[in-house]
């Protein structure tokens, strides 16, 4: 479209200056190459070529349909913020800013993806992050070159430390009161376009077990919920194993009456236990990944009566055992006490070599696992950071924030793997209760 101006109106030494003086266009930005003007144009927002001018306007008024903002369905909260990130990394990025008022809250922009340009956006602290983490994190960033991105899991499989363990080594949420009380401990968050998830790094393997609503609740709570959840977390690696050891190698740890009842149980099974569990592992996980792909109409209720279907059929027809169906069904539920998704994925693959070294020599075998365990947790980094951390490096407070909640008047100091460049983060002293004036 070619529009004539009256030279009377404008200056004409500085044309383009007058024009982005006259149109009220808050995001305007000059751009001076054909790469730059391609790129806005597929970005939806119109650009005002001038003849005889080396540069030209672009003008960010483009509007995409997104989704509202509505409650977080992967991080239900009981107490705590009911609204979580969109598609949108402006929506996000703004959500953030809105709790976190300080000017030291920063953003870089990053573009990846070839033909995507999916927007990027690292997220910190300013005195609060180490900027060797930020710079490590950009280049990381920086090194992807695919054709594009089209969730944060592409972003994630790039930049973690060890890709080949199946622990993860970030955290994403899509809660933007996560993401606050992390950035205020020292990390930082990467937001991506078009996806409602927000990585953060680096993480420990604690942190990847609590939740927001902890800090929510009085710390008896906090304390308590939390070992509950590492309780169930052994419950949920090695009880299926254990009881295959047991039952096959070890039958004298199993008290005499309740031997009796768990032989009759199994009179009829045609197969060994190590079989039996195997069976029905793989039963449990098929119902509770149909569940999650079906309709939400009737997803829960295909798992729910699937499960008790299956169950109480194969034990009519001597397929498997009732004290396994118990086995199996408590690993189930102990499984559900995992906070983080992908931390629930890993215990549920995991589960099954340690079933296999229990069937194939005893506890021995779940020994031999657990230990191996704890050797590739120590051997883990994220972002250079001990996985482990901070009770592997023996700094005091061990247990301040790890498997315990410590009451928020006495955390002082931030962790001091992230937060050492601050460590200080509220005054001292601050246990309430009441005055006491001197007479």
């Amino acid at each position: 479209m070619n529009i004539l101006l009256a030279e009377a109106e404008f200056n004409e030494e500085n044309f383009l200056q007058s024009v982005e003086n006259r149109i009220p266009v808050s995001n305007m930005k000059k751009i001076a190459t054909y790469v730059e003007g391609i790129d806005e144009i597929s970005n939806g927002n119109p650009i005002l070529l001038v003849d005889g001018e080396k540069q030209a306007l672009s003008f960010g008024i483009a509007k995409f349909e997104m989704r509202s903002i509505a409650e977080p369905e992967a991080e239900m909260a009981i107490r705590g913020p009911r609204e979580g990130f969109t598609e949108s990394i402006g929506v996000n990025t703004s959500l953030l800013r809105r709790i976190i008022k300080d000017p030291a809250l920063k953003m870089k922009n990053l573009q990846i993806g070839k033909y995507t340009k999916t927007k990027v956006v690292i997220s910190y602290i300013d005195g609060l992050a180490d900027p060797g983490l930020i710079k490590e994190i950009e280049d990381r960033l920086n090194r992807i070159k695919i054709d594009g991105v089209l969730e944060s899991g592409y972003i994630e499989q790039f930049i973690e430390d060890n890709p080949y363990s199946p622990f993860p080594q970030m955290l994403f949420t899509e809660r933007p009161d996560v993401v606050s009380g992390n950035l205020l401990e020292g990390r930082a968050a990467i937001f991506i376009d078009g996806t409602p998830f927000c990585l953060i790094a680096p993480v420990s393997f604690f942190s990847l077990f609590q939740s927001q609503e902890d800090y929510y609740d009085r710390f008896w709570v906090g304390t308590f919920v939390r070992s509950l959840r590492f309780l169930f977390l052994g419950i949920s690696l090695f009880l299926p194993a254990i009881y295959v050891a047991v039952t096959t190698f070890h039958q004298e740890m199993i008290p005499t009456n309740l031997m009796l009842s768990i032989a009759s149980s199994r009179e009829a099974v045609p197969f060994p236990a190590i079989i039996e569990v195997i069976i029905m592992e793989i039963a449990f996980e098929a119902l509770r990944e149909a569940g999650i792909r079906l309709p939400k109409q009737v997803g829960s209720a295909v798992s729910i009566v699937g499960a008790l279907v299956i169950g109480q059929a194969a034990v009519q027809a001597g397929i498997v055992s009732a004290p396994m169906i118990i086995v199996v069904s408590i690993t189930g539920i102990a499984s559900f006490l995992v906070p983080r998704y992908s931390m629930g994925l890993t215990v549920r693959l995991l589960r099954f070599p340690i079933i296999l070294l229990g069937g194939a020599i005893g506890l021995i075998g779940v020994m031999l696992a657990f230990i191996l365990i704890i050797i590739h947790l120590s051997s883990l980094r994220s972002f250079g950071l001990p996985y482990l951390g901070p009770i592997s490096t023996l700094r005091k407070p061990v247990f301040q924030d790890t498997l315990v909640r410590s009451p928020l008047w006495k955390m002082d100091y931030r962790p001091h793997l992230t937060g050492k460049y601050n460590p200080r983060r509220q005054k001292e002293n601050l246990k309430p209760g009441p005055k006491h004036h001197s007479e």
